[in-house]
């Protein structure tokens, strides 16, 4: 059966398109990440699309001419609290329902490097499997484990490694220390200060 006739799926024309709708392209089904409509001098005004492939994780640019159909995929975005994780799977609940979903370790990914107990993120659905976690700019997290910096060893802002409650390891600062609260960027794994 051809994606193009399963229930979840309706046409719109490219220049209906928003940010954050999910469509099908070329095979595949991404999240519109940003739009840019471009007129140029002769022609039909272009819409160009910044789109992430759920399949891949990569992002490109398709264009659409501004009349052409482009299939917006249904979906069902959800706000899940963190509850544990065990081999394998990582165990989110529905704050209101309080049902509790498990996701694939391996779909989470890189997400588990910044996802606490009772953190809450927000993870796309498309005919109920996940799809994407989207999560905050910047999260909050504690350091487990570092060492201590050497007193006045100031030149060239010195930082040390710091493992965080996560298990992922962040430069920081050397006056940081062990049971300290920092915030750290999700795009780039970055120390943003203490928080």
């Amino acid at each position: 059966m051809s994606l193009a006739y399963l229930p979840n799926i309706m046409a719109t024309v490219a220049t209906n398109l928003k940010k954050g709708q999910c469509i099908q392209y070329e095979g595949e089904r991404g999240v519109v990440l940003g739009l840019d409509h471009r007129t140029p001098g002769k022609g039909n005004a272009l819409i160009a699309a910044t789109i992430r492939s759920f399949k891949t994780g990569k992002t490109k640019t398709i264009r659409f001419a501004s009349s052409e159909k482009v299939d917006i995929v249904d979906t069902d975005r959800q706000k899940l609290e963190f509850s544990y994780s065990e081999p394998g799977t990582y165990h989110f609940m529905d704050p209101i329902s309080f049902e509790s979903i498990g996701i694939d370790t391996d779909f989470v990914g890189d997400a588990k490097s910044f996802i606490k107990e009772g953190q809450v993120v927000e993870i796309l659905f498309i005919d109920d499997n996940p799809v994407s976690i989207d999560l905050p700019d910047n999260v909050e997290l504690t350091i487990a484990e570092t060492s201590e910096g050497l007193k006045g060893d100031t030149a060239n802002n010195p930082t040390k490694p710091a493992v965080l409650e996560t298990g992922l390891t962040v430069q920081v600062p050397l006056f940081v220390k062990q049971g300290d609260v920092i915030k750290v960027s999700t795009k780039d794994s970055v120390y943003l200060g203490r928080a």
